[in-house]
């Protein structure tokens, strides 16, 4: 698995963007067959994990738009082999900088740990969105 946590240098890169706007963070996650803490399957280790974060992202204002499984790649060479992305909103990238270096959610993180083989997050900035 790649980083754990953001270095600080990530950290000072993210919260150098814009101040006030929401930021979309795009997840890309890869499980691994058995849970490290031999607690059922990767997969059931972040069940376990997204149940406690989910109260987290709330609480700084965040929300999730939308998960879902990759089950193919339509364009482009394979860069890694995920298995489920997920768009997550905040409010601001200190919200998401805030969650992450809360005490619960380092507590909550270790059922990520434990299931997922590679997690890739990137920060993105908004430039279209359908109106409903």
């Amino acid at each position: 698995m790649g980083e754990l946590f953001p270095t600080e240098q990530q950290k000072n890169q993210l919260l150098n963007g814009s101040e006030d706007d929401p930021v979309v963070m795009l997840n890309l996650m890869k499980f691994k067959v058995s849970s490290d803490d031999g607690n059922g399957t990767g997969w059931d280790a972040y069940v376990r994990y997204s149940k406690e974060t989910s109260p987290l992202i709330k609480a700084v204002g965040g929300h999730i738009i939308w998960t879902g499984t990759i089950d193919q790649y339509s364009l482009g060479a394979l860069h890694g082999d995920w298995d489920m992305a997920a768009l997550v909103e905040y409010p601001n990238r200190q919200a998401f900088v805030s969650m992450m270096d809360s005490p619960e959610y380092q507590v909550a993180s270790l059922h990520r740990i434990n299931g997922l083989e590679d997690h890739v997050i990137m920060a993105t900035d908004e430039m279209y969105r359908r109106k409903s």
